[in-house]
């Protein structure tokens, strides 16, 4: 599939696969940041943002669509950096293609399955309910995923995928229907046979769950080269909870 993708900077290559609901935006002023030293390209995954829609969605059709997107841009030897669902995205691509990666970098997320199905179900049906013949603005929006999302910064989060369409209403660029459909998938764990030896960092936030300790047993088995850093007062959005601790990480791997 096509992804549609931001870019920025030159130099060694280095591709930032966003999370669920996530788009290539969240993460532009990082990668303005890092255009200083690296060729930065953000992806749309399928389903997401202005890329395309699919009914398959699973870690095996996503990291082939990041395979297919180094094919398509000539991209060698990048390091590849993933948040939430993008770190399970660079976690699979990694583990498979060990050659085509020369450093990995994963945020907030690990190798194993989670339990997260009724509250993501809870999310994407509230986004489903809001009837935008009716809802004119994104206050409305807002009103009406209070009453289900209590958390402003989620609901924040969720919003930037509202656009305003050809006939001046607002619609979700999101695939729901694929999310939904598949997200159980989404929640699996990455199980494979190969080990990936090459410098990898895995960020976790000291207020996050996503990353146990004990997780990092069968991290470390994985990827033998890994090295594993805590953000103080960070929860699952590291990157954004603690942006300068989450960079000076991010330089210290990449620089020295």
């Amino acid at each position: 599939m096509q992804l549609h993708f931001r870019q920025y900077g030159e130099g060694q290559p280095m591709i930032i696969i966003h999370g669920l609901y996530g788009i290539s935006d969240n993460w532009v002023n990082h990668a303005r940041i890092l255009a200083e030293n690296y060729k930065v390209y953000i992806p749309d995954m399928r389903n997401h943002g202005q890329s395309g829609h699919s009914n398959f969605f699973n870690y095996e059709v996503m990291a082939e669509d990041i395979t297919e997107f180094i094919e398509q841009h000539e991209i060698e030897n990048p390091v590849i950096m993933g948040h939430s669902m993008g770190g399970k995205i660079a976690m699979k691509f990694a583990l498979d293609n060990p050659d085509l990666v020369q450093k990995l970098i994963v945020i907030d997320m690990s190798m194993r399955q989670y339990n997260l199905r009724a509250f993501h179900s809870k999310i994407i049906n509230a986004m489903l309910d809001i009837d935008f013949s009716k809802v004119k603005s994104r206050k409305e929006v807002d009103d009406y995923l209070a009453k289900t999302i209590e958390d402003a910064r989620i609901r924040l989060f969720i919003m930037k995928n509202l656009y305003w369409t050809e006939r001046k209403t607002l619609s979700w660029r999101l695939n729901l229907k694929a999310i939904i459909d598949n997200i159980d998938a989404i929640f699996e764990g990455i199980n494979s046979q190969q080990s990936f030896n090459k410098p990898s960092l895995f960020i976790r936030g000291q207020k996050s769950d996503y990353v146990r300790d004990e997780d990092f047993d069968l991290i470390k088995k994985q990827f033998t080269n890994s090295e594993l850093k805590t953000i103080p007062n960070a929860g699952h959005w590291v990157q954004a909870d603690e942006p300068e601790l989450f960079m000076a990480e991010i330089k210290n791997f990449l620089y020295f």
